[in-house]
Formats: C-alpha cells, sequence, structure tokens
C-alpha cells in the first residue's frame, strides 16, 4: 500500500479545514498558501472530496469551502477512500481486479487480515485526534 501526494493532500486540505473551521469557508487560494500545492492541484483533490460528501463549498467572493461535518465525524479511511484508487496492501484485494487463484492462495487470508487492520486503524482516528 502507498498514499499517494493526491491521499496526502486530501487529508491536509481536510486537517486544515477542521483547523480553520471557524473562519467559515476557506478559499482554494488560502488552502494552497497554508498547505503549499497548486490551486490547481487542490481543485481536483476538492473535487473528490466534494463528492464524497466531506466538504461543501460556496460560490462567489467569500466562497470556498467547509468541512461538511464535524472533525470528530469524519475519519481518516473515508478521506483516503475517496482520493485514492485503493488502500488495500496488495492488488489482488482490488474490487477491480479479482484474483483468479483466490480460491487456493494459502497468502490470501493474511492480506486480507492486513487490509481489516489497516482500515479498522484508518476509520478509528478523526479529523479531530489529528488535530490534537
Amino acid at each position: 500500500m502507498m498514499i499517494t501526494t493526491k491521499g496526502r493532500n486530501a487529508l491536509n486540505v481536510m486537517i486544515d479545514l477542521a483547523q480553520h473551521r471557524e473562519d467559515g469557508y476557506v478559499s482554494v487560494a488560502d488552502l494552497s498558501a497554508r498547505i503549499l500545492e497548486s490551486q490547481k492541484y487542490l481543485e481536483a483533490a476538492m473535487a473528490s472530496l466534494m463528492s464524497a460528501g466531506l466538504v461543501v463549498s460556496l460560490r462567489g467572493k467569500s466562497g470556498g469551502y467547509m468541512l461538511a461535518r464535524g472533525p470528530e465525524d469524519i475519519n481518516v479511511a473515508e478521506i483516503l477512500q475517496c482520493s485514492e484508487t485503493t488502500i488495500a496492501p496488495v492488488s489482488c484485494l482490488y474490487a477491480e481486479n479479482p484474483c483468479e487463484r483466490a480460491d487456493i492462495c494459502l497468502s490470501l487470508p493474511l492480506w486480507k487480515e492486513l487490509d481489516d487492520v489497516i482500515m479498522t486503524f484508518l476509520s478509528n482516528k478523526t479529523l479531530a485526534e489529528l488535530l490534537k
């Protein structure tokens, strides 16, 4: 499993929005300046986060993005899942790539258990915890 720059940026955006929650909507320009990533790249990350229902947007001069729920109600797994193709530890666990040897593979249970551990860990880490 390798978390890409897209996944790391999505998590950093969400942390920033949680930190500045009291400010209301946050512009991409402000996010870009604080996260040190291009506005164009962040726009793509925001599209994924919006389609997952993790952020909401407002157009206009005082518009921008804000969390759709409280930081205590958003976990790291859902952030990474909307921004990564997969966070499975091996390719044979991808839904799009079912393993033709699954019924005879002796290592598959190990990979499934590792995937469960990873998902449990990430699902139990909220944005609120990351802010502490």
